[in-house]
């Protein structure tokens, strides 16, 4: 039996997993942010409408979220994106586009 100043092992697996789950979701978040700022750079949008359009093109392709994060943050640094992701991305970026103004 645990001292009354040791945590009681069921409880510290616990709190150890909540930890981890809680590591995961920063990095997720983080990845997601990058991402996200990567389609503000491209298309000149809203960070809402980027949200939108990673959720969008994630929906649309059956990808996780943040897998589809990790991808578009990676083929800004190396140029390289699936190319289902890429057709959807870029679909999604072309609606999103603002209008064209002529001078």
């Amino acid at each position: 039996m645990p001292k009354p100043h040791e945590p009681h092992p069921q409880k510290l697996q616990e709190l150890q997993e909540q930890n981890a789950q809680l590591h995961q979701a920063v990095r997720s978040h983080a990845v997601v942010d990058q991402a996200i700022g990567v389609v503000i750079a491209l298309s000149r949008v809203t960070p809402e409408a980027g949200w939108n359009i990673l959720k969008e093109t994630s929906q649309h392709t059956n990808i996780k979220l943040r897998h589809v994060a990790e991808l578009v943050v990676e083929w800004a640094r190396t140029g390289q994106l699936p190319s289902d992701i890429r057709t959807e991305l870029e679909r999604r970026l072309a609606h999103a586009q603002p209008p064209q103004t002529h001078e």
